[in-house]
């Protein structure tokens, strides 16, 4: 019943996904970061708060991120601090970083912060090797090389074979649009509409 659902809503044109306006709008957003030149800069760097961020022609992967979300006017830095501050045992700090409190420069800059709060506050979704499986305005978390958290996010924009949808990021070469969604070990799938 689900199945013939998804396809006649599909057939008019009719998306099954709840806010899907919203995830295409975010894949733009991301799309039109890579127009920016950008230097991968991990440096701890003192911002504003609310609506800080670190200098534009610099970042990380959870930069792309962030700057994304708030082109659609949602501050992942505040998000990210409130939910901490009210919960902050649930997420890594303590024993990763040896924080005793959240700090509003970084916190929201780190992977698997952001993973404990799309779970939280999104809705974590299924890891599979399938690509069907990753839509347009989902958040993929990778480890590289077994150390190192990476994020990007799903665009609406297809590999050269059609079989994949490519993904902006940030991995060292700037903010991206690759066909890289199998390049790394998955290990987190988000969807987080504000």
């Amino acid at each position: 019943m689900r199945l013939y659902l998804v396809i006649s809503l599909a057939l008019l044109g009719i998306s099954s996904i709840p806010n899907s306006n919203f995830y295409q709008k975010l894949s733009q957003a991301a799309l039109e970061l890579t127009l920016n030149k950008v230097t991968y800069d991990p440096s701890y760097v003192s911002i504003k708060y609310p609506n800080g961020d670190v200098p534009k022609n610099k970042g990380v992967c959870t930069d792309v991120i962030i700057r994304a979300y708030r082109k659609l006017g949602i501050d992942l830095q505040k998000e990210v601090h409130e939910d901490m501050k009210a919960n902050f045992s649930k997420y890594p700090n303590l024993k990763k970083w040896g924080l005793k409190k959240p700090d509003t420069n970084i916190d929201h800059r780190r992977v698997p912060n952001l993973e404990v709060f799309f779970e939280r506050k999104g809705e974590k979704l299924t890891v599979s090797q399938n690509p069907s499986d990753y839509k347009t305005g989902d958040l993929v978390t990778w480890m590289i090389g077994d150390k190192l958290p990476h994020i990007g996010i799903v665009t609406h924009k297809k590999s050269a074979d059609g079989k994949r949808n490519l993904i902006v990021h940030n991995v060292g070469s700037g903010q991206v649009l690759e066909d890289c969604l199998f390049c790394w070990k998955i290990v987190g799938h988000y969807r987080y509409g504000g």
